[in-house]
């Protein structure tokens, strides 16, 4: 049996075929014509990387930069919390700490809380914001990165812990103000600034 076969003739273009491929091709001409080209369609933007220095909603505070990817930390961008947490005593004057990391602040911060009794490492470690938990002491590269990128967001007038201890009496700090690093004694309050990694 022969199957049945329909043309399509538009101006001096005709096309004739079995009437069932006939009318896929005349239901596909129509989506085309209905749907929207590929061409319009705009991409779908996962996220917006606010400028340095501006608040990155929903990651806790303000973007502090990319830092490239270094030995097993991959590539992130630093997300620091929109205010300080107080002043405190970076702890243990006296005694050496495994803390000497001048780039990792998450793996001094996991030292310093190991440790115990190293205050200013604990209070970033317990800051909290839109919901994230995972804050932690800056290494001395860390707010050095702050201090490049985005010093308007720290104040000026003090000077900020790093989780880097610098000997056992001492560890690194950061002044936003002159933009110097130092090291002071561990048993001094200084300003602490959490932090936290975002990997995108």
């Amino acid at each position: 049996m022969k199957s049945k076969s329909l043309s399509i003739q538009i101006d001096d273009f005709k096309i004739k075929g079995p009437s069932d491929r006939m009318a896929q091709l005349l239901i596909a001409g129509l989506l085309t014509q209905a749907l929207p080209q590929a061409a319009n369609v705009q991409p779908v933007t996962i996220t917006e990387i606010p400028e340095l220095g501006a608040t990155w909603q929903g990651q806790g505070g303000v973007n502090g930069g990319l830092v490239t990817e270094r030995g097993d930390v991959p590539a992130h961008y630093l997300i620091f919390a929109a205010e300080d947490a107080g002043s405190h005593e970076w702890g243990r004057r006296g005694e050496t700490s495994g803390a000497t990391s001048k780039t990792d602040g998450l793996a001094n911060s996991a030292i310093l809380l190991e440790e115990g009794d190293h205050p200013a490492a604990k209070t970033a470690s317990k800051y909290t914001a839109d919901d994230h938990n995972d804050f932690y002491l800056p290494a001395a590269a860390e707010l050095y990165q702050g201090w490049l990128n985005c010093p308007e967001v720290f104040a000026q007038d003090c000077y900020y812990w790093s989780s880097s201890q610098r000997s056992a009496y001492g560890a690194f700090l950061m002044s936003f103000g002159a933009g110097t690093q130092l090291n002071y004694g561990k048993s001094g309050e200084l300003r602490v600034r959490p932090v936290r990694r975002f990997f995108i």
